[in-house]
């Protein structure tokens, strides 16, 4: 999709259920951006209350709405990576459709950018002048910790990377495209952290707004998104994230099979043998539970295929198992110590059960 326009700016807004903030949003837009020649492209996730129909009802008369309809994909990066290469503005802006980001600084951000006085001008809740009271204890206390683990890669200085807020030259962002994680809901720091050459940044304050209409988006899946774009950036050349999700929910298992088998054998005094069975059943079903929500969360199985996704996770993790117990007794036999004889097969059968189940169980997704 392109859009043709003499637009200098083209603010993009990612939008699910937000039918009632588009009229606001536009109005705002309007008032604040006079002397800018302007266009709001809306990428709606096909969102059921009618958001896109509503984005289109004003496009009729006023022909700087846009939007660019999604069906079948989701995700706040993604759609911001689709609306910005839509467009044919020289300068993009990003923003939230909850009308919790304030419109007045906008002309500010685009000033700052413009005239090149940086890259990258960024809304900021945490630099002095911006401020986020109208928070929860619980959210400030989360947004802060993902503030913190994210400086392994911003750039000094930076003190709101979490920001959904800025504004940049379309061309910086084409030349990066290719890099980017793409998932998730923080696209500026996967903007930050993909850049070969260092962005240079201003930062504006702002005051976070409170929600008037719709439900947020914050949820748990966020921050495993979040921890999942961490991993990509840090070791994900040479690990991919999805194997260490992957490992984790596979830890999670191993504490299900011990209290399990404590449960079955020592309180049920039931023989061991049968405890066992019950323990890895448990913990393999738990296992793929987790994977398909978190792992495979964009794959999710569901209906029929869930079903069918856990058998063939049965057939393929017996399987490993099956290898992990060969090959610590085949290195145990050759003098290898006790531990790395242990740990070798479990690794060489996480790697197996890995592979085989995103393949046959998650339609080789992507790892």
């Amino acid at each position: 999709m392109r859009n043709n326009s003499t637009a200098n700016i083209a603010i993009v807004v990612p939008t699910f259920n937000e039918r009632e903030n588009v009229a606001p949003l536009v109005d705002e837009l309007a008032r604040c951006l006079v002397s800018h020649k302007w266009q709001v492209l809306f990428v709606d996730d096909n969102s059921p209350d009618g958001t896109a129909d509503e984005v289109e009802r004003l496009g009729v008369t006023d022909s700087r709405v846009k939007c660019l309809r999604r069906v079948g994909r989701k995700g706040l990066s993604s759609a911001c990576i689709e609306g910005i290469l839509a467009s044919d503005a020289p300068f993009v802006a990003v923003m939230d459709g909850d009308l919790q980001h304030d419109i007045k600084i906008l002309p500010q951000m685009i000033e700052a950018v413009s005239a090149g006085k940086a890259d990258l001008a960024i809304g900021s809740r945490y630099t002095e002048g911006g401020d986020i009271n109208r928070w929860s204890f619980w959210r400030k206390v989360s947004s802060g910790l993902a503030t913190r683990v994210s400086q392994i890669l911003i750039p000094d200085g930076l003190t709101d990377p979490m920001s959904g807020y800025f504004v940049m030259r379309r061309d910086r962002f084409v030349g990066l495209v290719d890099r980017l994680y793409g998932k998730g809901f923080k696209i500026l720091l996967d903007i930050i952290s993909s850049s070969r050459d260092e962005l240079s940044f201003i930062e504006i304050p702002y005051s976070f707004g409170v929600r008037q209409h719709g439900e947020s988006k914050l949820n748990t899946l966020v921050a495993y998104e979040f921890g999942e774009m961490l991993a990509y950036k840090t070791v994900g050349r040479l690990v991919p994230p999805k194997f260490l999700l992957f490992v984790g929910v596979g830890l999670t298992g191993m504490l299900v099979h011990l209290i399990v088998l404590g449960v079955f054998n020592r309180l049920l005094s039931v023989s061991f043998e049968l405890s066992q069975f019950l323990a890895i059943w448990a913990a393999m079903t738990s296992n793929f539970r987790l994977n398909n929500i978190v792992t495979y969360r964009e794959t999710q199985l569901r209906a029929q295929a869930w079903w069918h996704g856990l058998f063939t996770f049965y057939a393929s993790c017996g399987l490993g198992a099956f290898i992990n117990l060969t090959i610590a007794i085949f290195l145990y036999g050759f003098g290898t110590h006790w531990l790395v004889a242990g740990v070798s097969g479990a690794v060489i059968g996480a790697i197996w059960n890995f592979s085989t189940t995103r393949i046959f169980t998650w339609g080789n997704s992507d790892p």
